[in-house]
């Protein structure tokens, strides 16, 4: 597991801020300038603030955004992330951060006014090693609005208590996160093998070691999901690539909620292929198909609920494209890590917005 510690040499904290505002970056033109501005609009925090982009060598003009903007916020510090991915720069950002606590943002999210003085309210009240809230989204055009219904729907995403936006208690993982520069002391830095899952990896460790995670609907941020179905496939493909590499280090099993959607994609592949020669399987092929086909429309119909009826068109190709592509990917990181046990393939390491 390619995992990194901190250097020891803690910032004194007579002089360095109170937090430290993290955020890995990479290819965000479109979006860092105005993240960046709701960062720094954040209410007053005791002690200050400072913020530290980690980029992964941006080739759009992130980085001429970031530095712009650090040269008229003293507050806002641009770090290179010659790694490129999420975990070497969080990795990066933390090494270089000055604050008591670290509060990771990531660019295509939108944060409440108060979410740093919440995170760290949340952190004094319950003690916990990782603090946060619920995966709260917002969308803006149609396709986005109708992937935003869908990842509120159990039926689809397996019922993960993070999706829940009113829940309050332990939880396995939370949207971003936000630590105790001790945390990091005790169970190390992000897996840089991961370009995926390396925030639920490192929850995982933190679990795993005693350690405790705590949301609150109280802290308060709204991501915003892919925009088009290519997207969100490539997204959810990856999430199931990575989590059978997860789970090979740590020696768990999945939970349900990750092998169903690779057991209906293998039940549906090999009925089908057999149905050929065999009427039998014909009959099975036909039954998973109608039992599949009933639960995209359920999960869909569910999704309306949540998020209304005008994303009811397009709703059974949303479902699908969280289902079938985590089922594809998790397929997939089977194939590469366990059976082949080789490298990762490079389908599942270029990410993509």
């Amino acid at each position: 597991m390619m995992l990194q510690r901190p250097d020891s040499n803690t910032p004194n904290p007579e002089r360095a801020p109170f937090a430290s505002v993290v955020v890995p970056c990479r290819n965000e033109s479109g979006h860092i300038e105005k993240c960046l501005k709701n960062i720094l609009a954040q209410q007053s925090v005791h002690g200050g603030f400072e913020v530290i982009v980690a980029d992964g060598r941006s080739e759009d003009g992130t980085r001429d955004l970031v530095s712009k903007i650090a040269e008229g916020d003293s507050r806002v510090r641009l770090i290179d992330n010659p790694g490129l991915i999420a975990s070497t720069g969080l990795n990066a950002a933390i090494r270089a951060a000055k604050g008591r606590i670290i509060v990771r943002m990531d660019a295509h999210t939108e944060y409440s006014d108060d979410y740093i003085n919440r995170c760290a309210a949340l952190l004094h009240r319950t003690g916990a090693d990782n603090v946060g809230g619920p995966a709260r989204t917002k969308g803006e055009t149609y396709m986005e609005r109708a992937v935003r219904s869908a990842f509120h729907c159990p039926l689809v995403v397996g019922g993960a208590r993070f999706h829940n936006v009113d829940f309050e208690g332990y939880v396995d993982t939370v949207a971003y996160g936000c630590w105790p520069r001790q945390t990091f002391d005790q169970f190390g830095l992000f897996d840089e093998e991961l370009v995926r899952n390396q925030d639920d990896e490192f929850n995982l460790r933190i679990l795993r070691g005693g350690g405790r995670i705590w949301q609150s609907p109280d802290v308060k941020s709204w991501y915003h999901p892919r925009k088009t179905l290519g997207a969100l496939w490539t997204q959810y493909a990856q999430y199931g690539y990575w989590k059978v590499r997860v789970i090979q280090k740590h020696h768990l099993p999945a939970s349900w909620r990750h092998i169903v959607p690779a057991g209906f994609l293998l039940t549906f592949a090999a009925t089908g292929a057999l149905s050929l020669v065999s009427k039998m399987a014909l009959t099975l092929f036909a039954l998973v198909s109608i039992s599949y086909t009933l639960v995209v429309l359920a999960a869909s119909i569910w999704s309306c609920f949540i998020g209304g009826w005008s994303s009811l068109p397009v709703l059974p190709v949303v479902v699908a494209c969280f289902q079938l592509g985590y089922g594809y990917g998790f397929l997939s990181g089977l194939w590469d890590f366990v059976v082949r046990r080789g490298g990762a393939r490079q389908e599942f390491t270029q990410l993509t917005r």
